[in-house]
C-alpha cells in the first residue's frame, strides 16, 4: 500500500523559511510526477509546485521565485523549500504522487505564517 509522509510543516515568520518533506513508501514503481498542493480554509486545493522524475519542474505563479521544488528519486521522497514566507501561504500542504493512473496524496501538514 502507498503511503506518503509529510514532516517539516509548523510556524513560520514573514519573510523566514520553512522546509517541507515527504516520504513515499509502498510502490514498486517510481512515480511519474510528485507535487504540492495546498488547502487554506475556505479555498479550494491548489497546486503549489510539482516535479517530474526528469526533474522538470512546475511552479505556480504565487510561489515562483520564493518557493523551490526538489526531488531524491532514490529515496522516493521530495521536498519543498520554501523562503520569503507570507501570511498567505499559510495553508495544509499535501503530498502528491502520480503512478501510471493511479494519484495519491499525503494526510497533509500544516504551515502558518505569522506577519
Amino acid at each position: 500500500q502507498v503511503q506518503l509522509v509529510e514532516s517539516g510543516g509548523g510556524l513560520g515568520q514573514a519573510g523566514g523559511s520553512l522546509r517541507l518533506s515527504c516520504a513515499a513508501s509502498g510502490s514498486q514503481f517510481n512515480f511519474n510526477v510528485m507535487g504540492w498542493y495546498r488547502q487554506a480554509p475556505g479555498k479550494q486545493r491548489e497546486l503549489v509546485a510539482d516535479i517530474s522524475i526528469g526533474g522538470r519542474t512546475n511552479y505556480a505563479d504565487f510561489v515562483k521565485g520564493r518557493f523551490t521544488i526538489s526531488r531524491d528519486n532514490a529515496k522516493n521522497t521530495i521536498y519543498l523549500q520554501m523562503d520569503s514566507l507570507k501570511p498567505e501561504d499559510t495553508a495544509v500542504y499535501y503530498c502528491n504522487a502520480v503512478a501510471f493512473v493511479y494519484t495519491y496524496w499525503g494526510q497533509g501538514t500544516q504551515v502558518i505564517v505569522s506577519s
